[in-house]
């Protein structure tokens, strides 16, 4: 908005302005409103909500033909943990989820229109298939995947009367949804690769060492940080009942996409297995619910929780659906009465319940602690990064931990960076015992203007395992406030700001000097 252009780096997250998507969204509702930015944002949240419910239904009534089911499976999806918090974050994969389901409603409403209106709801895929390939790279992948394997399910099945134009459909929207990511990737020089690549091989890597019994790394043993025992027994309760929701759906989530004269009893699974169903949707959110206990199975290490916990939001759409078939043809029936009504109540509320306590390590806010992401932003932080904004003025280059770098960014307008120079993060510099030669050179080639200490870090060690960045090496004890404190005597660094916990100290003094 100051800059009146696209594209500016981001230190924090370099990835992040190659898909600014939400940043042309919000930046028109500023100046069509005229309201602040927050408020904007704040608002496109809101908006974003109520659409991906609406999107969400509308995609499983489309498929099954039943509200009723369409409406239990969006209660159960809330019941995932990145619905409550993290996709509703201000970032750009809350954007990205939307156009998501937004692109594959439209396609399932549009599965059975032919000539002109059929040509038109492409052309609105092609349109959201687009805006989604400069939002968000997972979602993007994701569409991708799921419109891969719905264009292979349609090959593959026989009893389709209008099944070779249903084919060539699925394929050209499958190669659109392929095509049009790779295309943005390769015109912008994308480095997701770099951004993805190193947490998947990690991963993978730590679950497949749990499975084959092979010695735990190191950063295993560190420990995870902890729940209340009362929200840690609410969150395995919720599991517990989307296992058996998916147990007792599993095939009758499959039943449903078998022709509609089927007998009852096991022949509709026959056709489906012989290749004989009417909709190729439901099929493949069937299968995609065995991805929901492999998206755990990576949540119970450190290295492949980020996995799990992204896989969750997309696997969570099949996981709705088979639940709720769960609830309406096995656990409900015909004529619900009695435990029948009030059961599947009850289990819908204690996973939505679920999603709620798996979101974040406590949602009742409560006083500071360190390194915890959304519980180290306090008054303290928020108005030293005030203060760096009234009388440094914005654009100043800080590094900080990580908390800081945000609140500099975010509410000082600061340039915050994650590394000193190539080569040297900021972990280096903060976390030696003493300010080396090598460390001082560096700091004295850098354009780095003021550097942030935060003393609260000597209080305890980080909740969530790091000061700085989630691959720096970890010793379990907290930093020293010598360790903090040692920039106090070096000549050509000036300390400008001291509110008794945090420190700012200027380092331009230090430039070209070594």
């Amino acid at each position: 908005m100051t800059a009146r252009r696209l594209f500016l780096s981001n230190p924090l997250l370099p990835i992040g302005p190659t898909y600014p998507a939400l940043e042309i969204l919000s930046t028109a509702i500023v100046n069509l409103t005229g309201l602040p930015l927050f408020v904007a944002g704040t608002l496109l949240l809101v908006v974003l909500r109520g659409t991906f419910i609406g999107a969400l239904f509308l995609f499983f009534e489309s498929i099954t033909g039943s509200p009723r089911i369409s409406a239990i499976a969006c209660l159960a999806y809330m019941g995932c943990s990145t619905f409550v918090l993290f996709e509703s974050m201000f970032s750009y994969e809350s954007l990205g989820i939307v156009l998501c389901v937004l692109t594959f409603a439209v396609e399932a409403a549009s599965k059975d229109l032919v000539g002109r209106p059929r040509l038109r709801a492409l052309g609105l895929i092609a349109l959201l298939l687009a805006s989604l390939a400069i939002t968000h790279h997972l979602s993007a992948a994701f569409t991708a995947i799921y419109f891969a394997v719905l264009a292979a399910l349609e090959a593959l099945r026989r009893h389709a009367p209008l099944r070779i134009k249903a084919r060539t459909v699925a394929g050209f929207t499958a190669l659109l949804a392929i095509a049009l990511p790779l295309l943005w990737i390769q015109a912008r020089g994308n480095p997701l690769t770099s951004y993805l690549a190193p947490v998947a091989e990690t991963g993978f890597k730590t679950l497949l060492g749990k499975i084959l019994g092979a010695p735990t790394p190191s950063s295993e043993h560190l420990g995870a940080p902890t729940q209340p025992l009362g929200m840690r027994l609410t969150t395995l309760f919720a599991i517990l009942l989307l296992a058996l929701g998916l147990a007792t759906g599993f095939f009758r989530s499959l039943a449903m996409a078998a022709p509609r004269d089927a007998q009852a009893g096991w022949r509709p699974i026959q056709d489906i297995l012989n290749r004989r169903w009417r909709d190729s949707r439901i099929v493949l959110l069937t299968l995609l619910a065995f991805a929901f206990p492999v998206s755990v199975a990576f949540r119970l290490t450190i290295a492949g929780w980020q996995i799990g916990h992204r896989m969750g939001t997309f696997v969570f759409i099949a996981v709705a659906l088979v639940v709720a078939v769960s609830i309406v043809h096995f656990w409900q029936g015909r004529t619900p009465r009695g435990w029948r009504r009030v059961a599947p109540a009850v289990a819908l509320a204690a996973i939505v319940l679920g999603g709620v306590t798996s979101a974040s390590l406590d949602p009742l806010r409560g006083r500071y602690r360190v390194a915890a992401d959304q519980q180290s932003i306090e008054s303290m932080g928020i108005e030293t990064a005030l203060w760096t904004k009234e009388w440094l003025k914005p654009g100043n280059r800080f590094t900080a931990d990580r908390v800081n770098r945000l609140l500099l960014a975010g509410y000082g307008r600061q340039d915050a960076r994650v590394n000193i120079v190539q080569g040297v993060d900021a972990a280096r510099i903060f976390e030696a015992k003493e300010l080396w030669p090598d460390d001082l050179y560096a700091l004295a080639r850098s354009d780095i203007d003021f550097l942030l200490v935060d003393l609260r870090l000597s209080t305890a060690i980080p909740v969530l395992g790091f000061y700085f960045e989630p691959w720096q090496a970890q010793e379990g004890t907290p930093l020293s406030g010598a360790q903090l404190l040692k920039f106090n005597n070096i000549k050509g660094i000036t300390r400008i700001y001291d509110n008794g916990w945090i420190v700012i100290y200027d380092v331009r003094g230090l430039h070209g000097n070594f």
